[in-house]
């Protein structure tokens, strides 16, 4: 699921670029996934719009602190909770595009997340919204650690 939704990433500017989910599974199927992978990527992009639209009705003050359920922390995981904190304290992660962030990644329904996948989920709830994170975040959700150029 995560390939195709990379792939989506990279292809697609926005989610309104896409075409309809029939042709768009005719082309995700031609370039080589798997059906029943781009039928959870689907599901799951499905689930990010309703989450997108939900986000802004209830949005949560922007000084509210998260209080993690036991459910979302074995479904997330120490790595992925302490990056969504990281994000948050930096300014690059508001309340609402946190919850955005832990309702799609519990919605993976497996766990602990990798950090990996929940990167790729954070570039989908960026690019749900039609926004671009700024260069230096580019760089810590593409960029491996031990590639990184210490200046």
């Amino acid at each position: 699921m995560f390939d195709v939704l990379v792939y989506l990433y990279e292809n697609y500017w926005r989610p309104d670029a896409c075409p309809d989910h029939e042709q768009l599974t005719r082309k995700l199927s031609a370039v080589g996934f798997e059906t029943d992978e781009i039928q959870e990527a689907l599901s799951w992009l499905d689930g990010l719009t309703a989450t997108t639209a939900l986000a802004q009705i209830r949005m949560p003050a922007q000084d509210s602190m998260r209080i993690y359920q036991p459910r979302e922390l074995s479904l997330l995981g120490e790595d992925s909770v302490g990056f969504i904190s990281f994000l948050e304290s930096a300014g690059v992660l508001p309340p609402p595009m946190r919850e955005m962030v832990i309702d799609r990644a519990t919605a993976v329904g497996t766990g602990p997340l990798s950090l990996d996948d929940l990167k790729i989920i954070v570039l989908m709830v960026f690019w749900s919204l039609g926004e671009e994170p700024d260069a230096l975040i580019l760089d810590e959700l593409f960029v491996a650690p031990e590639e990184r150029l210490i200046h």
